[in-house]
């Protein structure tokens, strides 16, 4: 292994840690081509760089990410910061030769999304959008099984993605619930992911008619102290507008003819992190519950009439037998959500090493989001959109 990819990551919260641990993790799990260093770890506030650089095992902390992307030191840039800085961030990495791993959504608009996508591909560097649900091992299975033909022709993609962490009216107006940071609200947060999963397991969206409601439209501005983000922010006294969505969803059309209807919620009281999947199809159906993430559900028409039913597929068999599992454990030793970050980052890194594409690219960000773009066009004109 001659190779040794040092690694620039710029944020270190909640997406900084996961990536974090997908960066030391990778290397002990998976047959690597080449060496990975966790060289710098960047942040604006100093002190909170610094102590994530000690707990989270970089070897460097910086708080000027321009300094970072720069460096002849590093060779991958990991981008976790919110989502106005995406687009500049990437396009300075490629333009200094670094591979970029960008967290979602890809940017702030389209048009942010083409030019990143320009820059990388002008620079010849390998790029990949952190859609981390696409390597759940269930997820990989699915599309295996999809693209086998073992549910037919598609008839309906039907999936709710709900959590309910902003439904107290209390909770600070955190940099998520502002449109000039974020683009959107859950739409961009979390619709963002099941449109990604939509294009991996059916195909490309056609047309849309979407739906976006603020259900609290004031929220108390944050605790200028600056101690405290996202989950665990603090409220000051002084009152905030809430700029983006607090719920989004649209049905649509794929191009190959298959329905499909998406809804993304903060506001689903007992919901954390709760996806839920169903794909229709000619001979079969599938069903994914992410809070039993290790398990697909699949209904096979062909069986006899006294044996159907919805099977479980315990989706842990190493071996080759199920996608990515077999760097894990036995079977049946379940796996969970900090993995798929491991995989993503396994995949990358290889990708690199070769040069080549790895899904999902920047062109697959701005796919994503021209259908986020077309759904909330839909919502504001209430009308059906092309993609």
């Amino acid at each position: 292994m001659a190779k040794t990819f040092r690694v620039g990551m710029i944020g270190y919260r909640f997406m900084g840690k996961a990536h974090s641990n997908a960066w030391r993790q990778a290397p002990h799990f998976f047959p690597l081509k080449a060496g990975v260093e966790l060289h710098t770890i960047c942040g604006r506030d100093a002190a909170g760089v610094e102590a994530a650089r000690a707990s989270l095992g970089w070897r460097h902390a910086s708080t000027d990410w321009r300094a970072v992307v720069n460096s002849p030191d590093i060779d991958l840039v990991d981008i976790n910061t919110p989502n106005d800085s995406h687009a500049e961030i990437a396009i300075a990495a490629a333009r200094a030769g670094k591979h970029v791993l960008c967290e979602k959504p890809l940017a702030l608009n389209v048009a942010q999304c083409q030019a990143m996508l320009d820059a990388v591909k002008k620079a010849k560097v390998v790029h990949m959008v952190c859609h981390n649900y696409r390597r759940i091992p269930a997820m990989a299975q699915a599309r295996k099984m999809i693209d086998e033909g073992a549910i037919g022709q598609i008839y309906h993609y039907y999936v709710r993605y709900a959590q309910d962490w902003i439904v107290d009216p209390n909770f600070p107006l955190v940099w998520r619930l502002q449109k000039g940071v974020s683009g959107s609200g859950s739409h961009g947060d979390i619709n963002a992911h099941i449109i990604d999963l939509g294009r991996y397991l059916v195909g490309e969206f056609k047309e849309v008619c979407g739906l976006m409601h603020t259900f609290i439209k004031e929220r108390p501005l944050m605790d200028q102290s600056g101690k405290g983000d996202g989950l665990g922010a603090r409220r000051g006294k002084k009152m905030g507008r809430v700029t983006v969505d607090d719920a989004s969803m649209f049905i649509g059309r794929f191009a190959n003819g298959a329905l499909a209807n998406l809804e993304a919620t903060r506001f689903a009281l007992g919901r954390k992190n709760h996806i839920e999947i169903e794909i229709n199809g000619s001979k079969g159906s599938l069903h994914f519950d992410f809070e039993d993430m290790n398990r697909l559900k699949f209904f096979d028409n062909s069986q006899a009439g006294d044996r159907q039913g919805f099977r479980d597929i315990l989706v842990t068999q190493p071996g080759g037998v199920h996608p990515y599992f077999g760097q894990w454990w036995p079977p049946g030793h379940i796996i969970g959500y900090e993995h798929t970050f491991v995989h993503t980052v396994a995949d990358f890194v290889n990708a690199c090493v070769k040069g080549k594409a790895v899904q999902p690219t920047f062109e697959d960000g701005l796919r994503n989001q021209r259908v986020l773009e077309a759904a909330e066009e839909s919502a504001k004109k209430r009308q059906w959109v092309k993609v």
